[in-house]
């Protein structure tokens, strides 16, 4: 980069490792092609499990903000710097750049699209933000097309799998050539095969209750997205919550992740976002929780699942006062 940037010295890129997070890195590994590339998850930046990789070189993006990086960029409300932090941070000389957008892919592709060509980002960033603010419609959901099966493939415990995209996405000109590529295409085969047996699970372990879709996928080794958990529930359901994890899991165990919450709002309704703020439920028990209002995550806190289920549960009894959403 020029020396009269305005963007600091990058070594390290810390990256989520959901589509918005790799798409978000493409960005930032055209811009710093030296910088070396690490996917994450909130977990990890919150519990300190991965401190030793950040330093005033390090960027970190779509993930929690973490006040020893020198450059923040993310969208997400919970995760904004306070007044404070913001303070601090800058006057270090850390770059903060936070904004209300779809997605983090968006907030750096902005940043840099008049410095760069991303002809196959440009194509499918439309899709990245509706599939991370929730605003993707039913029928693109239920066709699962291949940028949806590519995001499937993603996986934070398969680094090398990771890297191997991010380099697709160095190199190719096209979205064609990266869904040809042969591991990309027996992993996207894979992710419609495992779409079929994923709805046969939500579908047996999902009840609705004041139509809020809870789907119980704790101690069964799998997960899912809100879209799948709405898109069974239909008109019945404003909402919903994904229990996943294990038991006896923990932080930074790749195979054994501990008890977690997900909360979405069902998008497929007309009006479906924005009625409540459903990171309230989040943030309840959890200090480290939250997202968005209307897609957001926490850990299970003690005494468990069944006590955080059932105050969740009477919050959301009287959500239009416990979760009034404020634009």
């Amino acid at each position: 980069m020029a020396t009269e940037s305005p963007f600091p010295e990058v070594h390290r890129i810390i990256a989520d490792s959901d589509l918005d997070g790799m798409c978000a890195a493409v960005v930032l590994k055209k811009a710093y092609p030296d910088a070396e590339v690490h996917f994450a998850h909130a977990a990890l930046i919150r519990s300190g499990i991965i401190d030793a990789l950040i330093d005033e070189h390090t960027v970190t993006v779509d993930l929690p903000f973490h006040p020893k990086s020198g450059w923040y960029l993310d969208h997400h409300l919970t995760n904004k710097p306070t007044d404070s932090e913001h303070d601090e941070f800058t006057m270090r000389g850390g770059i903060v750049h936070w904004d209300h957008t779809p997605s983090a892919a968006r907030l750096a592709f902005d940043l840099f699209r008049g410095d760069f060509d991303f002809p196959h980002l440009e194509e499918i960033m439309p899709l990245v933000d509706d599939l991370d603010s929730g605003g993707i419609s039913l029928e693109i959901f239920l066709e699962d097309g291949p940028l949806l099966q590519l995001s499937r493939t993603l996986n934070y415990n398969d680094p090398s799998y990771m890297h191997h995209l991010l380099l697709l996405f160095q190199t190719c000109n096209s979205m064609e050539q990266i869904y040809a590529d042969a591991e990309v295409k027996k992993r996207m085969l894979e992710a419609r095969e495992s779409r079929k047996k994923m709805v046969k699970l939500v579908q047996e372990k999902t009840t609705i209750v004041n139509r809020l879709a809870i789907c119980r996928l704790e101690d069964t080794g799998h997960r899912s997205n809100g879209y799948l958990i709405t898109a069974h529930a239909g008109e019945h359901a404003d909402a919903c919550c994904i229990i996943h994890g294990y038991s006896d899991g923990e932080i930074g165990n790749k195979l054994r992740p501990p008890l977690s919450a997900s909360f979405y709002a069902n998008s497929f309704l007309p009006d479906g976002q924005n009625r409540f703020d459903l990171s309230k439920l989040a943030t309840k028990f959890d200090p480290h929780g939250g997202g968005h209002a209307n897609a957001c995550g926490c850990r299970i806190q003690p005494p468990g699942v069944e006590a955080n289920l059932s105050k969740w549960l009477a919050m959301w009894a009287d959500r239009d006062v416990e979760l009034k959403y404020e634009a």
